[in-house]
Protein backbone atom coordinates (compact mmCIF):
# COMPACT_ATOMS: atom_id res chain seq x y z
CA UNK A 1 0.00 0.00 0.00
CA UNK A 2 1.13 3.41 -0.71
CA UNK A 3 2.25 5.49 1.77
CA UNK A 4 0.96 9.15 0.80
CA UNK A 5 3.02 12.14 1.24
CA UNK A 6 2.35 14.26 3.80
CA UNK A 7 2.26 18.17 3.16
CA UNK A 8 2.51 20.71 6.12
CA UNK A 9 2.31 24.63 5.58
CA UNK A 10 1.09 27.95 7.36
CA UNK A 11 -1.62 28.99 5.32
CA UNK A 12 -2.69 32.52 5.53
CA UNK A 13 -6.90 33.06 5.74
CA UNK A 14 -8.59 36.08 6.65
CA UNK A 15 -10.12 34.24 9.95
CA UNK A 16 -6.74 34.20 11.60
CA UNK A 17 -3.40 35.93 11.48
CA UNK A 18 -2.12 32.50 10.68
CA UNK A 19 -4.08 29.52 9.93
CA UNK A 20 -2.37 26.07 10.32
CA UNK A 21 -3.08 23.08 7.83
CA UNK A 22 -1.88 19.92 6.94
CA UNK A 23 -2.16 18.32 3.31
CA UNK A 24 -3.27 14.40 3.97
CA UNK A 25 -2.98 11.55 1.13
CA UNK A 26 -5.43 8.29 0.70
CA UNK A 27 -4.61 5.11 0.74
CA UNK A 28 -6.75 2.48 -1.62
CA UNK A 29 -8.05 -0.06 1.65
CA UNK A 30 -10.40 -2.62 -1.04
CA UNK A 31 -7.79 -3.11 -3.47
CA UNK A 32 -10.88 -4.09 -6.24
CA UNK A 33 -8.36 -2.67 -9.33
CA UNK A 34 -5.26 -1.75 -9.46
CA UNK A 35 -5.57 0.85 -11.37
CA UNK A 36 -8.16 2.67 -10.05
CA UNK A 37 -6.53 2.56 -6.19
CA UNK A 38 -3.87 4.40 -8.51
CA UNK A 39 -5.63 6.83 -9.54
CA UNK A 40 -7.22 7.82 -5.98
CA UNK A 41 -4.39 7.65 -4.37
CA UNK A 42 -2.39 10.22 -7.27
CA UNK A 43 -5.62 12.93 -7.09
CA UNK A 44 -7.30 12.64 -4.11
CA UNK A 45 -6.19 14.79 -1.33
CA UNK A 46 -7.74 16.54 2.37
CA UNK A 47 -6.62 19.62 4.02
CA UNK A 48 -7.47 19.80 7.63
CA UNK A 49 -7.32 23.52 8.43
CA UNK A 50 -7.85 25.34 11.80
CA UNK A 51 -10.33 27.73 11.21
CA UNK A 52 -9.46 29.32 15.01
CA UNK A 53 -12.30 29.32 17.73
CA UNK A 54 -12.43 25.68 18.16
CA UNK A 55 -13.36 24.78 14.76
CA UNK A 56 -11.19 22.15 11.86
CA UNK A 57 -12.67 22.26 8.91
CA UNK A 58 -11.80 19.00 6.03
CA UNK A 59 -11.22 20.40 2.53
CA UNK A 60 -11.56 17.54 -0.06
CA UNK A 61 -9.87 17.61 -3.21
CA UNK A 62 -9.80 15.99 -6.15
CA UNK A 63 -7.09 16.65 -8.19
CA UNK A 64 -7.93 14.97 -11.78
CA UNK A 65 -7.94 14.25 -14.53
CA UNK A 66 -8.72 10.82 -14.80
CA UNK A 67 -12.70 10.16 -14.16
CA UNK A 68 -13.44 9.34 -10.45
CA UNK A 69 -16.02 10.81 -7.62
CA UNK A 70 -15.69 11.10 -3.98
CA UNK A 71 -19.09 9.98 -3.45
CA UNK A 72 -19.69 9.37 0.71
CA UNK A 73 -17.05 10.41 3.54
CA UNK A 74 -16.41 9.53 6.88
CA UNK A 75 -14.59 9.73 10.10
CA UNK A 76 -13.57 7.12 12.83
CA UNK A 77 -13.44 9.28 16.87
CA UNK A 78 -11.25 11.66 17.25
CA UNK A 79 -12.04 14.69 19.56
CA UNK A 80 -14.60 16.14 16.73
CA UNK A 81 -18.11 17.25 18.48
CA UNK A 82 -20.29 18.47 16.12
CA UNK A 83 -20.82 18.42 12.09
CA UNK A 84 -21.38 21.97 11.91
CA UNK A 85 -21.13 22.49 8.04
CA UNK A 86 -21.14 21.05 4.75
CA UNK A 87 -19.80 23.57 2.00
CA UNK A 88 -20.80 22.35 -1.84
CA UNK A 89 -17.81 23.51 -4.31
CA UNK A 90 -19.62 23.93 -7.84
CA UNK A 91 -21.06 20.89 -9.24
CA UNK A 92 -20.87 19.35 -5.68
CA UNK A 93 -23.86 18.68 -4.14
CA UNK A 94 -23.36 16.57 -0.48
CA UNK A 95 -25.72 16.62 2.59
CA UNK A 96 -25.36 15.38 6.25
CA UNK A 97 -25.47 11.37 6.56
CA UNK A 98 -24.82 8.59 4.13
CA UNK A 99 -25.96 5.16 2.73
CA UNK A 100 -24.44 3.00 3.16
CA UNK A 101 -24.17 4.41 6.92
CA UNK A 102 -20.33 2.46 6.86
CA UNK A 103 -16.99 2.90 4.90
CA UNK A 104 -17.46 0.14 2.49
CA UNK A 105 -14.55 -2.19 3.47
CA UNK A 106 -13.72 -0.56 6.50
CA UNK A 107 -14.17 -3.91 8.54
CA UNK A 108 -10.99 -4.69 6.79
CA UNK A 109 -8.94 -1.56 7.77
CA UNK A 110 -6.43 -2.48 11.11
CA UNK A 111 -8.21 -1.77 13.21
CA UNK A 112 -11.88 -1.67 12.00
CA UNK A 113 -13.10 1.64 10.28
CA UNK A 114 -16.18 2.37 12.63
CA UNK A 115 -17.90 5.60 11.59
CA UNK A 116 -18.63 7.92 14.62
CA UNK A 117 -22.45 8.63 14.64
CA UNK A 118 -23.21 11.73 13.04
CA UNK A 119 -19.74 12.34 11.42
CA UNK A 120 -20.68 11.36 7.90
CA UNK A 121 -21.78 13.11 4.84
CA UNK A 122 -22.52 11.81 0.47
CA UNK A 123 -23.36 13.39 -2.77
CA UNK A 124 -27.00 13.39 -3.37
CA UNK A 125 -28.27 11.63 -6.18
CA UNK A 126 -26.72 11.19 -8.82
CA UNK A 127 -23.74 10.53 -6.80
CA UNK A 128 -21.45 10.20 -9.97
CA UNK A 129 -22.52 14.11 -10.91
CA UNK A 130 -22.86 15.84 -7.40
CA UNK A 131 -19.88 13.83 -6.10
CA UNK A 132 -16.05 15.23 -5.61
CA UNK A 133 -15.18 14.78 -9.49
CA UNK A 134 -11.91 15.91 -11.10
CA UNK A 135 -11.17 19.63 -10.19
CA UNK A 136 -13.78 19.57 -7.80
CA UNK A 137 -13.92 19.93 -3.88
CA UNK A 138 -16.31 20.28 -0.80
CA UNK A 139 -15.25 21.64 3.03
CA UNK A 140 -16.55 19.80 6.32
CA UNK A 141 -16.22 21.61 9.20
CA UNK A 142 -16.51 20.50 13.00
CA UNK A 143 -16.66 22.28 16.25
CA UNK A 144 -14.29 20.25 18.40
CA UNK A 145 -15.23 19.49 22.12
CA UNK A 146 -14.77 21.46 24.99
CA UNK A 147 -11.19 21.92 25.92
CA UNK A 148 -9.87 20.25 22.46
CA UNK A 149 -7.57 22.23 20.26
CA UNK A 150 -6.20 21.60 16.31
CA UNK A 151 -3.11 20.11 17.79
CA UNK A 152 -5.32 17.31 19.64
CA UNK A 153 -6.62 17.24 16.04
CA UNK A 154 -2.87 16.36 14.51
CA UNK A 155 -2.16 14.06 17.59
CA UNK A 156 -4.98 12.17 16.78
CA UNK A 157 -4.43 11.82 13.36
CA UNK A 158 -0.92 11.02 14.25
CA UNK A 159 -1.79 7.78 16.45
CA UNK A 160 -4.23 7.08 13.79
CA UNK A 161 -7.32 7.36 17.08
CA UNK A 162 -8.87 9.81 14.19
CA UNK A 163 -8.98 8.40 10.13
CA UNK A 164 -10.67 10.10 7.61
CA UNK A 165 -12.78 7.49 4.99
CA UNK A 166 -14.03 8.13 1.28
CA UNK A 167 -15.71 6.09 -1.15
CA UNK A 168 -15.01 6.84 -4.50
CA UNK A 169 -17.14 5.75 -7.94
CA UNK A 170 -17.51 6.43 -11.28
CA UNK A 171 -13.87 5.19 -12.54
CA UNK A 172 -13.98 4.38 -16.11
CA UNK A 173 -13.87 0.97 -15.52
CA UNK A 174 -17.12 1.45 -13.61
CA UNK A 175 -15.43 0.17 -10.28
CA UNK A 176 -15.23 1.52 -7.06
CA UNK A 177 -12.61 1.95 -4.45
CA UNK A 178 -12.46 2.54 -0.45
CA UNK A 179 -9.65 4.97 1.03
CA UNK A 180 -8.38 6.19 4.38
CA UNK A 181 -5.50 8.57 5.24
CA UNK A 182 -2.54 7.09 6.24
CA UNK A 183 -1.16 8.45 10.32
CA UNK A 184 0.85 11.50 10.35
CA UNK A 185 4.88 10.78 10.23
CA UNK A 186 5.89 12.05 13.68
CA UNK A 187 8.28 14.45 12.08
CA UNK A 188 5.88 16.25 10.06
CA UNK A 189 3.70 16.94 13.47
CA UNK A 190 7.05 18.01 14.91
CA UNK A 191 7.58 20.84 12.11
CA UNK A 192 3.30 22.02 11.93
CA UNK A 193 3.57 22.59 15.92
CA UNK A 194 7.26 24.16 15.18
CA UNK A 195 5.20 26.26 12.78
CA UNK A 196 2.65 27.17 15.01
CA UNK A 197 4.93 28.42 18.03
CA UNK A 198 6.97 30.41 15.25
CA UNK A 199 3.58 32.54 14.14
CA UNK A 200 2.49 32.69 17.72
CA UNK A 201 6.20 34.27 18.83
CA UNK A 202 6.07 36.99 15.55
CA UNK A 203 2.73 37.92 17.24
CA UNK A 204 4.09 38.22 20.40
CA UNK A 205 6.73 40.39 19.02
CA UNK A 206 4.43 42.47 17.24
CA UNK A 207 1.60 43.21 20.21
CA UNK A 208 4.78 43.93 22.86
CA UNK A 209 6.54 46.55 20.39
Amino acid sequence: MRVAAVLVSLLAFGIAPQARAVTLGFDCLTNNLAGDCAIGEAQLTVDVIDLGGGTVEFHFKNAGPAASSISEVYFDDGSLLTLSAVIDGPGVDFEPDANPPDLPGGEDAVPPFQVTEGFLAESVPAPSINGVGPSEWLRIQFILQGGQGFADVIDELTTGELRIGIHVIAFASGGSESFINPPIPEPATAVLLAGGLLALAGLRRRTTR
